[in-house]
């Protein structure tokens, strides 16, 4: 039972880093490449990523569905809470003043935390309002595409 609990996780995980990824996103797997892609100037959106059913199922398609809108991030990125612990805790530690939470979504400008989506915020929620919280967010904060 073990071993096939085991592969049934595999394929859930595959499955959900294969969502995001097809919606645009960078994979960040190590500490290096999650430094080297937040500290870029302009916008960068982090989707922390996740198995959890429920508020995966409503963060990954509210993910790819808040990119069609005039303003964009300029960066799109995403971590694996669980899978890649590294990456994951070296992105969490760019987002002061929030506790870990996932999935979720960080937006940072230059670097620095400028609003965060966390998973009270996504779980029990529709991906339509995922999707408007994040666009109201890239109105404020991102350029025009």
């Amino acid at each position: 039972m073990s071993m096939d609990f085991n592969f049934f996780m595999n394929d859930v995980v595959k499955q959900a880093r294969q969502e995001i990824v097809a919606a645009g996103y960078q994979e960040l797997k190590t500490p290096e490449e999650v430094e080297q892609a937040l500290e870029q100037k302009g916008t960068t959106l982090v989707m922390i990523n996740s198995v959890c059913g429920c508020a995966g199922g409503i963060a990954r398609p509210a993910a790819e569905h808040a990119l069609h809108y005039d303003k964009r991030p300029d960066r799109l990125v995403t971590v694996f809470a669980g899978q890649d612990k590294e990456a994951t805790e070296k992105a969490r530690s760019y987002f002061t003043g929030y506790p870990p939470s996932s999935p979720s979504f960080a937006l940072l400008k230059d670097g620095q935390i400028i609003s965060m989506v966390e998973r009270h915020q996504i779980e029990g929620h529709d991906p339509a309002a995922v999707v408007a919280r994040l666009q109201k967010e890239f109105e404020e904060h991102c350029e025009e595409v």
